[in-house]
C-alpha cells in the first residue's frame, strides 16, 4: 500500500477524467467527522500564537518632524564663502541620510548615555555561553569587551531603532524611534531632531570660524602679547623650581604622597608592635609561646610538631608492648628532647624576627617624618617666590582676556546675524505613545486564526493518511477487491447494559434492532444469491485476526436464520480456543466435532440444542490440534456431506486465517466464505493478507462483513451502503 492509497477519495483527483474535480461533499464529511481534531489543533495553535504574542516585549514608536528652512536671509553677504541649504529634492534626501548617519547617532548615544541602557547595549545582558566555558582559559574571549566594540554595538542597536524618511514631497523629515519604553521612544526621536538642528548650527560655526582669518592683524598683536606673558610665567616657574603637579606645587604633591605613605607605615608599625607586645606579655607571665599566630602559621613548627607526635605514638606503642624499661625507649626519649629543643629554637627565631620587624618599621616611620619635614622647609622658600609668579600670571590673564574680547567682538560685528539662524527647525516634537506598535494583537489574532485553520486542515490530512482501517463499502471494494455484504452496528457496553443483554443474544433480545437487521441482510444475501458463487449450504465465517467479531457473527447469523425457519447447524471449527463451545459446554457431554470426524461417535450424540432458538450447535470438547490434521482428511468432508442432508444452513466458525492453518482447510471445504473485518480497526495490510490467503485456496469468497461499526461516526465517511439508513430511518427499528 502506498501513501497515496491511504488518502481518502474525496481528496484525490482522477487525472484521466476530464470531468474530475474536488469532491466537496466528501471534504465536508471529512471535516465533520474530524471536527474535534480540527478544533483542537486550531485552538491550540491560536493559543500558542496568542501566548507568544502576550509574551513578546511591547515596542513603542514615537515620531518627531524636522522642517528645512526654505527662506533665505541676506543681512550679510557671505554667500561667496558659505552657502545655505537649497531645499530641493536631492538636498532633502541628503539631509535624511545625515540624520540617519552614524555620527549623529553617536552624539545621541552620548547625550542620553545609552551605553548604560541594556536595551541598546547588548554587552550588559550577554552571558558567556556553555560552549565557551568548555574551552581552555587561554582560548576564551576576553572577559571585558573593549570600549570601542561596546560603543559600536550600542550604535548598531540605536540605528536599528530609528527610521528617518522624507514626508512625501515636502520639506519635512519624519524621525521615528522605537523602544520598549514609551518615554525612551519619545526621547530618542526628540534627541535626534534636536541633535540634527544643533549639528547644523555647529557646522555653520565651524565654517564661519575659517572666515575670521581676515582679522589676523587685529588679533596677532594681542596674541603675541599673550604668548610673551605666558612664556614669562613658565620661565620664572622653571628658574625658581616652582614645578606643579595636578594643579599644585610639586613639593605640595610630594608632601601629600609622603603623608599617605606615613599613615600606612605607622599602621604597620602599630600592628607589629601589638604582636611583639603580646609575645613579651606571655613571656612575662611565663606562658607558652606556642599559641601566638606566627608560631601557629609556621610550616617548620607544624612539621616538628608532627614529628613530635609520631615519636610520642611510637613511645606509647613500645611501652604497651615491652614495658617502660625497654632499651628502645631511651633512644626515643633522647630524640624527643632533641626535637623539643629544635621547636624552642624555632620559636625563639620567630620571636626575634618579630622584634626585627618592629625595628625596621620604626626606622621607616622615622625616615618618612624626616622627609616630610625637609619638604616643608623647602615649601616655605617656594612660597616666597610665588608672589612674583602670581603677578606674572595676572599680567598673562589680562592679556588673555583682552585677546578673547577682541576676537569675540570682531566675530559678532561681522557674522552675528547669519550665525543666529539655523537651516532647520523642529516642527513637531515627539510625544510619549500610549499603545505599542509591536506586537499587533489584532493582526496576530487574525494570523493565529489563519494558522489555526491551516494546522487543523493539516492535522485532518495527516489523520486521514494514517487512518489505515477500512470504513466504507468503497474502501472494501478498492482495497480488498470484494463487495460489502452488510455493516454490523457496534454494540457499546452502555447499550448492552441498558438492554440487559449480551452481544451473543442481542438478536434474540432485540430482533428489530439495526444489529439484527444487518444479519438479516447477510442471510438474505445467502438465500437470495443470484449465482452459484452466492448460494450454498455450508458457509465459513472467518477473519484475519481475533477480535473481529467472527464468533458473534456466526452465532447471530445462525439464530437469525433459525428465527426465519431455517434448519441451522453451527459448527465450532476453532479447536484451539473453542470460544463458541464454551457457551454451550456441558459436563455430562464428552463428545464433540473431533470425535465425529474421527468416527468415534455418532453425530446425534454430540449435538447441542440452543435453548434460545431452534439452532443446533456442534461444539469442540477438547483440544486435538496436536493429534494430526483434523480438517484436511476425508472425515471432515464426509461429515459435511452427512449434515447437508439434514440442515438448510451449516455455519462454520473458523479460527483466524493469519493465526492457524486449519482455517484454510475449513474455508476450502465450505461452499462460501464470509470475511469479517472490524470497522476502522483492522489494518488494511492485515485484511489484504487474509484476502490473499482466501484467493489462494479453492473456495468462493461471498464478500466482506464489516463489524462493530460506529454508525454515528460512519455517517461522516459517506453514504455508500445501507448503514446510512440506520440513522435516517430509525422509526423502522426498535433498539
Amino acid at each position: 500500500m502506498t501513501a497515496y492509497s491511504s488518502i481518502p477519495l474525496s481528496l484525490r483527483v482522477n487525472e484521466n477524467d476530464p470531468r474530475a474535480g474536488i469532491d466537496v461533499p466528501g471534504l465536508w464529511r471529512i471535516l465533520r467527522r474530524r471536527l474535534r481534531l480540527f478544533a483542537a489543533a486550531a485552538v491550540l495553535t491560536l493559543a500558542v500564537v496568542m501566548a507568544i504574542t502576550f509574551q513578546l516585549t511591547p515596542i513603542y514608536a514615537s515620531e518627531a518632524r524636522v522642517v528645512l528652512n526654505a527662506r533665505e536671509t541676506q543681512a550679510l553677504d557671505v554667500s561667496a564663502i558659505i552657502a545655505g541649504i537649497s531645499p530641493d529634492a536631492a538636498t532633502v534626501d541628503t539631509e535624511v541620510q545625515l540624520i540617519a548617519s552614524r555620527s549623529l547617532a553617536r552624539k545621541v548615544a552620548d547625550d542620553l548615555n545609552l551605553y548604560a541602557d541594556p536595551e541598546f547595549n547588548p554587552t550588559l545582558t550577554e552571558e558567556e555561553g556553555w560552549l565557551s566555558r568548555l574551552l581552555p582559559e587561554q582560548l576564551r574571549r576576553d572577559e571585558q569587551i573593549s570600549e570601542t566594540v561596546m560603543r559600536e554595538r550600542t550604535l548598531n542597536r540605536l540605528m536599528e531603532a530609528v527610521d528617518v524618511q522624507r514626508a512625501g514631497i515636502t520639506y519635512a523629515i519624519k524621525i521615528t524611534a522605537e523602544s520598549r519604553d514609551p518615554e525612551m521612544a519619545a526621547r530618542l526621536a526628540n534627541a535626534f531632531a534636536e541633535s540634527y538642528v544643533v549639528d547644523t548650527l555647529d557646522q555653520k560655526f565651524d565654517t564661519y570660524e575659517l572666515i575670521s582669518n581676515h582679522l589676523d592683524e587685529a588679533v596677532a598683536e594681542h596674541q603675541e602679547k599673550l604668548r610673551i606673558a605666558e612664556n614669562a610665567v613658565e620661565r620664572y616657574r622653571a628658574d625658581n623650581g616652582l614645578l606643579s603637579a595636578k594643579g599644585s606645587l610639586l613639593a605640595e604633591q610630594q608632601i601629600s604622597d609622603l603623608q599617605a605613605e606615613l599613615i600606612i607605615q605607622e599602621a604597620e608599625l602599630s600592628e607589629r608592635q601589638a604582636k611583639l607586645f603580646g609575645v613579651n606579655r606571655r613571656l612575662s607571665l611565663g606562658a607558652n609561646l606556642d599559641g601566638i599566630s606566627d608560631v601557629l602559621a609556621s610550616p617548620v613548627i607544624g612539621s616538628l610538631r608532627a614529628q613530635q607526635a609520631e615519636l610520642s605514638r611510637r613511645r606509647a606503642d613500645l611501652e604497651n608492648r615491652y614495658g617502660p624499661l625497654h632499651p628502645s625507649l631511651d633512644k626515643l626519649q633522647s630524640e624527643e628532647v632533641e626535637l623539643s629543643a629544635k621547636i624552642d629554637a624555632e620559636i625563639e627565631r620567630i620571636v626575634g624576627s618579630l622584634r626585627n620587624d618592629v625595628d625596621v618599621a620604626r626606622q621607616r616611620v622615622t625616615t618618612l617624618k624626616q622627609s616630610i619635614a625637609d619638604l616643608r622647609n623647602s615649601l616655605t622658600d617656594d612660597n616666597q617666590a610665588l608672589v612674583r609668579l602670581r603677578e606674572l600670571e595676572r599680567i598673562a590673564d589680562v592679556n588673555r582676556r583682552n585677546y578673547e574680547q577682541l576676537l569675540q567682538r570682531s566675530q559678532q560685528a561681522d557674522l552675528f546675524e547669519n550665525l543666529a539662524e539655523a537651516d532647520a527647525r523642529i516642527a513637531d516634537e515627539a510625544f510619549v505613545p500610549t499603545t505599542p506598535v509591536f506586537p499587533n494583537t489584532k493582526i496576530n489574532l487574525a494570523l493565529g486564526l489563519l494558522l489555526g485553520g491551516a494546522m487543523g486542515a493539516f492535522m485532518i490530512v495527516l489523520a486521514e493518511i494514517f487512518d489505515s482501517g477500512l470504513r466504507t463499502e468503497e474502501d472494501i471494494e478498492r482495497q480488498l477487491g470484494t463487495k460489502l455484504i452488510a455493516a454490523v452496528p457496534l454494540l457499546s457496553a452502555a447499550r448492552l447494559k441498558k438492554a440487559g443483554s449480551q452481544a451473543e443474544t442481542y438478536v434474540l433480545d432485540k430482533p428489530l434492532s439495526p444489529f439484527a437487521e444487518s444479519y438479516r441482510t447477510l442471510r438474505s444475501a445467502l438465500v437470495l444469491g443470484s449465482g452459484k458463487a452466492e448460494r450454498g449450504q455450508v458457509v465459513a465465517i472467518t477473519s484475519a485476526v481475533s477480535g473481529e467479531g467472527k464468533t458473534v457473527s456466526a452465532l447471530a447469523l445462525g439464530r437469525i436464520a433459525a428465527m426465519s425457519g431455517d434448519r441451522v447447524l453451527l459448527v465450532d471449527c476453532d479447536i484451539r480456543r473453542r470460544v463458541l463451545s464454551s457457551q454451550f459446554s456441558s459436563d455430562d457431554v464428552t463428545i464433540g466435532l473431533a470425535e465425529i470426524i474421527g468416527g468415534e461417535a455418532l453425530l446425534d450424540e454430540a449435538l447441542v440444542d440452543d435453548d434460545r432458538s431452534d439452532m443446533t450447535v456442534l461444539p469442540v470438547r477438547e483440544d486435538r490440534s496436536g493429534q494430526g490434521d483434523l480438517f484436511s482428511g476425508r472425515g471432515f468432508a464426509a461429515f459435511l456431506e452427512q449434515v447437508r442432508q439434514s440442515y438448510d444452513l451449516i455455519i462454520l466458525d473458523t479460527a483466524p486465517l493469519s493465526a492457524v492453518a486449519d482455517s484454510r482447510a475449513v474455508a476450502s471445504a465450505a461452499d462460501r466464505v464470509v470475511h469479517c473485518v472490524r470497522w476502522k480497526q483492522t489494518p488494511v495490510v492485515v485484511a489484504k493478507n487474509a484476502r490473499k490467503i482466501l484467493g489462494e485456496i479453492d473456495t468462493v469468497l461471498m464478500g466482506t462483513l464489516l463489524t462493530q461499526v460506529d454508525v454515528k461516526a460512519q455517517s461522516g465517511y459517506g453514504y455508500q451502503g445501507s448503514e446510512r439508513y440506520y440513522g435516517q430511518n430509525g422509526r423502522y427499528y426498535a433498539d
